[in-house]
């Protein structure tokens, strides 16, 4: 009975224990189940949150896009208002400009008249004095040119005739040194790059933005820069670049050291031109002097102080297209070797052959032939006669007192001729804007002469001082017809003759 009393109690306790048992269970799950309903609207609510300010936030960055484009609108509206006020001006100017053109063409069409008025009168003037030469001559102005052309001819004929027999006579006389000539070229054992001139440079700039400031406003910077240096600046469509042209190569390479220095700081006005322009002159003669050192150096010989600037200066001059200075250095090395190959002293040789052009580096300053002038420079410093009469004799313009003005009229005939050595176009462009410039200057009151453009330009400026407006129209047309008169030339010289004062104070 009391097993069945226990049996029975272990099988109430079992009872309790699954009922209590499930209502713990019941009640766990009720506690998750609310706890997950916290998590779901504790989700909802920072869901909202996050999705009100990801709202927030895309409206204020369409705000501020808004707001940027608008500014960005208002500074393109700004612009153009800028752009249409400065083409209005540019209009405004243009039909200033039409005005005073129209003006200026009713006065030319009135002085077109009064010429042509002149003209006729000077041709009857003309033709009234001609008669009257005709009456007082006896003759009329044919038979005049008939008589005149019969005795210009007899002269040409006597003197050609005259000419022919003192050639055949001085190549019987040069025949033996001739053949010598031939020798010594013969063993010539020296070979160098081909020489080539050229007359323009380039100057790299930071951006095109310079262009416009190398220009200035209405051409100023680029015309006192062209005034002051002699040289014309090309300012085209290739990129980050502008050009310097000139034949004259020591303008070419001040301007470009000018040119450079100006880029280089930045700031480009007339006054800075000035500096920059006094600037590069002063390394110029550094660079002379340095050529010319450079020079002696390569040809182991010893020079006099004054004599080395003469020879830099030949790097920045060419003849028929090549250049003197390493033309006379070629000159020195072959005379040099040419006297080794006949067991003379090669020393006398190459110093003569540096220098035997030396006349050239102020051919344009003093008169003579540079055979000439280069002798006396050589007399003057101290050079031996033995070098004086190499430099005087190397073109047979002086009897020769030794071997050694042989020598160098071979060394210097190799270095002309060798192929590409020389061009002789360009040595006649060079010349024809030489003579160009020469004839300006002939004029009075011309403080300055500068020959553009291949030689289709020339601008002439004149003192204010000594020349007046009315002067100066009629210098142009003085130089127009000099030119005409003077030289051969194709197509058309425009001389444009400028009058410009000047006046400059220092405020303290």
């Amino acid at each position: 009975m009391f097993a069945i009393y226990i049996g029975l109690a272990i099988i109430l306790s079992l009872g309790i224990g699954v009922f209590l048992g499930e209502k713990y269970h019941e009640r766990k799950l009720a506690s998750k189940s609310e706890e997950a309903s916290n998590i779901i609207e504790q989700a909802k609510k920072t869901g909202k949150n996050l999705k009100k300010e990801k709202l927030l936030e895309g409206q204020q960055k369409i705000q501020e896009q808004r707001e940027e484009l608008e500014e960005k609108f208002k500074k393109k509206e700004e612009d153009l208002d800028k752009k249409e006020k400065r083409i209005m001006r540019k209009a405004d100017r243009l039909s200033k400009k039409s005005d005073h053109l129209e003006k200026i063409e009713d006065s030319l069409k009135k002085d077109q008249k009064k010429i042509e008025e002149l003209k006729k009168k000077g041709k009857e003037l003309i033709d009234k004095e001609k008669e009257y030469l005709e009456k007082v001559a006896g003759m009329s102005s044919q038979e005049a040119k008939d008589e005149l052309m019969g005795r210009i001819e007899k002269e040409t004929e006597r003197y050609y005739a005259r000419k022919v027999s003192e050639a055949e006579k001085r190549a019987e006389e040069k025949a033996d040194e001739k053949s010598r000539q031939i020798l010594a070229t013969a063993m010539q054992r020296y070979s160098a790059e081909q020489s080539e001139g050229n007359t323009v440079t380039s100057v790299s700039l930071p951006s095109d933005d310079f262009k416009g400031r190398v220009i200035g406003r209405n051409g100023r910077n680029i015309k006192t820069f062209e005034a002051l240096t002699g040289v014309e600046v090309l300012v085209d469509d290739t990129p980050e670049m502008v050009v310097l042209s000139s034949f004259h190569p020591v303008r070419r390479e001040i301007a470009k050291l000018a040119m450079e220095e100006l880029v280089k700081d930045g700031r480009i006005h007339p006054v800075q031109i000035e500096e920059k322009v006094d600037q590069a002159r002063e390394k110029m003669v550094g660079k002379i002097k340095e050529a010319g050192q450079n020079a002696a150096l390569d040809t182991g010989l010893d020079l006099s102080s004054k004599l080395i600037p003469l020879v830099g200066k030949l790097k920045f001059r060419n003849s028929y297209g090549q250049n003197l200075l390493r033309h006379s250095l070629e000159v020195s090395f072959i005379a040099g070797m040419l006297a080794e190959e006949l067991g003379l002293s090669h020393k006398p040789a190459r110093r003569a052959g540096l220098l035997h052009d030396i006349g050239k580096a102020v051919d344009h300053e003093v008169t003579g032939t540079h055979a000439e002038i280069g002798a006396e420079l050589a007399r003057r410093y101290g050079e031996k006669r033995l070098i004086v009469n190499a430099i005087a004799a190397h073109h047979e313009d002086t009897e020769p007192e030794s071997l050694l003005p042989v020598l160098i009229q071979a060394a210097d005939t190799l270095s002309a001729t060798r192929p590409g050595a020389r061009r002789e176009t360009y040595e006649k462009y060079i010349e024809r804007l030489e003579n160009l410039e020469e004839i300006a200057h002939s004029f009075e009151g011309v403080t300055k002469a500068n020959a553009f453009q291949a030689g289709r330009e020339i601008r002439v400026i004149v003192s204010p001082e000594e020349v007046n407006d009315n002067r100066a129209s009629k210098l142009a047309y003085d130089i127009a017809r000099e030119i005409e008169r003077d030289l051969d030339y194709p197509g058309e010289v425009r001389i444009n003759v400028i009058r410009k004062a000047e006046f400059v104070e220092a405020a303290q």
